[in-house]
């Protein structure tokens, strides 16, 4: 489980120490992204000698932060305070764009 700015994110089904009052149901956030033409030379040159390609180490942490947050903007739009079962999956959309989603059911909890 983790906070953020006050709004509960959790992989598990349910949190410790509230109960859900209420299931509001499945939310996402969804983002896009591709590394600026810098960015994939200077991997492209990384890749060639073996190890962390850093520039995409953080894309891929940017995006997934954007992903999670356009989810928890999803759920709380629809007066939920938590989001339970969270998941992440991601997808070449070509060559040089990668999709990241965030998931999970979006709930009212309450503490026990």
């Amino acid at each position: 489980m983790m906070m953020v700015d006050e709004f509960i994110v959790a992989s598990s089904n349910h949190v410790p120490g509230y109960r859900a009052v209420k299931t509001m149901g499945f939310v996402y956030g969804l983002t896009v992204r591709s590394r600026g033409l810098g960015g994939q030379i200077g991997a492209g040159i990384r890749s060639m000698f073996g190890g962390e390609i850093k520039e995409y180490v953080k894309m891929m942490e940017q995006s997934r932060d954007e992903a999670l947050r356009r989810m928890i903007q999803h759920a709380e739009s629809m007066g939920a305070n938590a989001v339970i079962s969270v998941r992440f999956d991601s997808n070449d959309i070509s060559d040089i764009m990668q999709e990241i989603l965030a998931y999970g059911t979006a709930v009212v909890v309450e503490k026990e």
